[in-house]
């Protein structure tokens, strides 16, 4: 059998399986690659061999191009748009005729003929396809080839050979490709030939759940017979759990096993089913309510299962056979791709933990930047120093911060075992994200979260040195009877902050470093504690007037009281965003330029100094004020607008299109604040008729919360622009990097940390740090599910199939839904969040730059930050997946008069954009 090239000799056409590296996978493919790792590490695999990616270019490039019919199947697929299937599959199918057409060159057929011999006289193998692109880390590619069981003689195998090779061509396979950016030309396809299993019981093994995300839980899916009706779908397989740790099995489900598929042995497979079925054959051997496997196999699937997982370091996905001796095979191992990565550290006190998304609660589904995380870490840092915990190093974060998938995550083991922990912070996360609210709470009964701590104590203690730095009652105080004081405080802060933020001009690149590690761990923290009491006294002077007026005072009325807020820097800005449409708009020359216009050619104009007048000042006076801003915007990565006004020019060019004046956001707002006002009115008679004491005192609790609710977009607004202070002085020390030719860009320094900018400064070439950092974001930006709580073993407890809340996050506000039951079909469910009924064309929009949303339709998204609400001007109302009655797109919807639901579980993948839907702020429903 031909094994390793010799020196001069050319590129191999056959490798043995066990002479096979993972390193070798441009060579030998996923799957040959796998296998041949997994004999190296002393794990059962049936022998064979593999048609390397040399023969499979010999037939189809001899001389070094593609085949001609290939070539113009390549061409074909350059131009083809991914999304036009039908044009895929056709140029798929040319593609498959061109490689069968092709045959098998006579040296790759005499390669083939002596390995097969090698492998015993007309044996049984599986001809399996092992793609370039397949079962790589990234991408789960498994199944897009085709797979040929119980092949017999060498003529049967040239064969299937041949048409392994078309299946690289399947429609499948070819849409995959185009969907993922895997460049056509680029793929080549190896074959292995193994020998065959013939298997009295067979299945797949998952070495982590791969539903839950736990960790050291073996899951295993096991029929008699081939492992394909299994891997195909075509059965309910038994099933089984196991805990690898102690290999107690835990769950055991026996499946139907209506179908086995068995080896022929003249060759191929037969299908067998069960009496009743559609086929006439029966299996006459199966005894139903027994399982195929006895326990000792399972336990022992489950044990070489954790043997896979740790050559690898990795969790996998497996499959298996049992021959009729009761041995145990592999036949394929490749890495399961959907689960979500645990922490990036391990805790400092061992035992089950809790972690909480961050960045979740902040309207984030994307990865931060590497240099994003260190600025939050650097921020987390100077919060726990005023709160009187240790942290010995600040770049590392606080020991509660953690970080997952680039995704920031907090440690909330020691609320879920503190009396007061339970008390409070589910109540916030109610009005903030309401779905982890009740994930925490349905924690509460998880016996490894008991409480320990009933008292409030240590709580206090770390939350006293806060109130006396920081004057708390006192600001307090001053809110409740000097409001206009406190208020023209909290507007001052702001302008004292950003004057600590100039830096010398003489200031070196370190100098800018280490100003802006300051920013980060000293100026900014201040901003929450002297703003966010007003803010807190506000909103509990609604509640007050709840309590004083009982049924008088409904929760419809008093959302209107915080409708058209003044002192909302949001809302500001997106008045401010609308006047200017309105001005260029008015002006003829600015219009045409901008109706219709393409935003990244009006967005270079800009930056030249190109636009009309009226459009270029207007546009400049507008990002002097908020150009600090942006989607994404606490990640300190993500260009703000100033940077680049593209998505902002593409939402005064949507503005344009809205012509019905009564639809005009400044008078909807206006409208907003009067209908307010006469509220408070309202309310304050219905007081009087109590007494006139109730009379002073609503009035006083309304008027504050008027004043002060608008404020909650106040620290945000500040702490980005401080944010992007930070980002200019890190920019700059980018170019000093990018000059020196320590990174490529200036805008590499993003990738990087603060510790490796000053390695670079230092001289250290830092080129692949920059390369690994950018392709593990880039991956990350791919994932589309984002767990809101993970414990410690990888668990995500929203997935848990009984005794996690899944619709049920609106239903104590709603009053409509019992825990457990279920809704009607096209009904979904969530918070209810800004009241009023809409019905409309809904727009589903992942991310809001370059997004269109046409004027009255339905915003569908996952979560939404300040960058997000330029398009709420226009949108006739809101279905968010995050978020609870206080998160800021619910608190925006209400200030426009929006109907809004928020925590809608998959609401982005359960409405699809061009639906009508109708959403129901008031009872938190939205029909489809």
């Amino acid at each position: 059998m031909a094994e390793h090239a010799q020196p001069g000799e050319g590129p191999r056409l056959i490798v043995e399986l066990r002479r096979i590296r993972a390193t070798m996978l441009p060579e030998v493919g996923g799957k040959a690659a796998n296998l041949g790792e997994m004999i190296w590490a002393g794990l059962p695999v049936p022998p064979g061999f593999c048609l390397t990616t040399e023969a499979y270019r010999r037939a189809l490039q001899p001389d070094g191009s593609p085949e001609a019919g290939l070539k113009d199947v390549l061409s074909g697929l350059e131009a083809v748009d991914p999304g036009d299937l039908e044009g895929l599959a056709s140029l798929a199918a040319r593609a498959r005729e061109a490689v069968l057409d092709a045959g098998i060159p006579a040296e790759v057929e005499g390669a083939v003929r002596s390995a097969y011999s090698a492998l015993g006289q007309e044996v049984p193998v599986a001809v399996r396809s092992s793609a370039t692109a397949e079962d790589l880390p990234f991408a789960s590619f498994a199944g897009q080839q085709d797979t040929y069981l119980n092949v017999v003689g060498i003529d049967a195998v040239l064969q299937a050979v041949g048409k392994c090779w078309a299946s690289l061509w399947t429609d499948r396979a070819v849409s995959y490709r185009a969907g993922n950016g895997i460049d056509h030309a680029t793929v080549a396809l190896a074959v292995v030939v193994q020998r065959m299993v013939d298997a009295e019981s067979a299945g797949v093994l998952f070495t982590a759940n791969p539903v839950t995300g736990r960790r050291r839980e073996a899951v295993i899916d096991a029929n008699p017979g081939l492992g394909e009706a299994v891997v195909s779908g075509s059965v309910n397989p038994d099933h089984f759990v196991v805990d690898s740790l102690t290999g107690r099995i835990t769950e055991r489900m026996i499946g139907d096993r209506r179908l086995v598929i068995r080896a022929d042995p003249g060759g191929g497979t037969e299908r067998l089913y069960l009496s009743g079925t559609s086929d006439a054959a029966a299996v006459q051997d199966q005894t139903a309510g027994d399982a195929c496997l006895a326990d000792s196999q399972i336990r022992a699937l489950a044990v070489l299962g954790q043997r896979v997982e740790e050559h690898y370091g990795a969790p996998q996905d497996t499959e298996w056979a049992i021959d009729g001796e009761g041995k145990l095979w592999l036949t394929q191992a490749r890495p399961i791709t959907t689960l979500y990565p645990q922490m990036t550290r391990q805790p400092a006190i061992p035992g089950p933990h809790a972690y909480l998304c961050f960045s979740l609660a902040q309207g984030l589904t994307r990865p931060l930047t590497p240099m994003g995380l260190a600025s939050i870490r650097l921020m987390g840092s100077s919060v726990a120093v005023a709160a009187g915990f240790r942290v010995p190093e600040p770049r590392d974060g606080p020991s509660p911060y953690y970080e997952a998938g680039q995704r920031i995550y907090f440690d909330f083991t020691s609320v879920l075992r503190s009396k007061a922990g339970r008390a409070v912070v589910p109540r916030i996360f109610d009005v903030m994200e309401s779905r982890s609210a009740a994930i925490m709470r349905e924690l509460f009964d998880d016996p490894r979260f008991a409480l320990t701590s009933k008292t409030p104590f240590k709580l206090l203690r770390h939350i006293g040195p806060i109130v006396l730095r920081f004057h708390l009652p006192e600001t307090l105080l001053r809110a409740l009877f000097r409001p206009d004081a406190a208020l023209d405080k909290a507007e001052r802060l702001g302008e004292d902050l950003y004057a600590t933020h100039e830096v010398p001009a003489d200031a070196t690149p370190r100098d800018k470093l280490d100003r802006a590690e300051r920013i980060l761990r000293e100026e900014l923290f201040p901003i929450l504690p002297n703003i966010l009491p007003p803010v807190a006294l506000g909103f509990a002077m609604i509640g007050l007037v709840r309590k004083l007026l009982g049924e008088q005072a409904s929760w419809g009325e008093l959302q209107t009281i915080i409708r058209g807020l003044p002192n909302n820097v949001t809302t500001e800005m997106d008045l401010a965003l609308w006047r200017l449409a309105a001005s260029i708009r008015d002006d003829p020359a600015s219009s045409a330029a901008f109706t219709g216009g393409d935003p990244a050619a009006l967005a270079e104009g800009y930056r030249n100094g190109g636009l009309p007048i009226v459009a270029q000042s207007g546009l400049a006076s507008f990002l002097r004020d908020y150009g600090h801003r942006a989607v994404a915007e606490i990640d300190l990565g993500m260009p703000r607008w100033s940077d680049d006004p593209t998505h902002i020019i593409g939402v005064l060019v949507n503005y344009l299109r809205l012509d019905d004046p009564r639809l005009a956001p400044d008078k909807q707002f206006e409208k907003a604040a009067r209908d307010a006002v006469e509220q408070v009115a309202v309310l304050v008679a219905r007081a009087r008729s109590k007494s006139p004491l109730h009379a002073r005192i609503v009035k006083m609790a309304l008027e504050r919360t008027r004043m002060f609710a608008g404020l909650r977009e106040m620290p945000k607004y500040h702490l980005v622009r401080g944010f992007a202070a930070v980002r200019a002085q890190v920019s700059e020390v980018g170019e000093a990097l990018a000059d020196a030719g320590i990174i490529d860009d200036a805008g590499d320094v993003f990738f990087l940390d603060f510790n490796d900018a000053r390695n670079g400064l230092d001289g250290k070439d830092l080129h692949e740090v920059v390369a690994q950092r950018r392709e593990a974001y880039e991956l990350e930006l791919k994932r589309r599910h984002v767990p809101r709580v993970l414990l410690s073993d990888g668990t995500e407890p929203e997935a848990l199939p009984a005794g996690f809340l899944r619709h049920e996050t609106g239903a104590a506000a709603a009053g409509s839904t019992e825990k457990g039951s279920a809704l009607p079909d096209g009904l979904l469910h969530g918070t209810p969040a800004s009241a009023g009924t809409v019905t409309a064309v809904a727009r589903v929009i992942m991310d809001p730059v370059g997004a269109h949303l046409e004027p009255g339709e339905i915003l569908v998204a996952p979560s939404t930050d300040p960058g997000w609400t330029p398009l709420f001007l226009t949108a006739g109302g809101l279905v968010m997946e995050m978020g609870g009655p206080n998160s800021h797109g619910a608190v925006v919807a209400r200030e426009y008069g929006i109907p809004a639901v928020v925590g809608v579980p998959d609401a982005t993948s359960r409405v699809s954009t061009g639906q009508t839907i109708t959403v129901d702020g008031a009872t938190g429903t939205v029909a489809i």
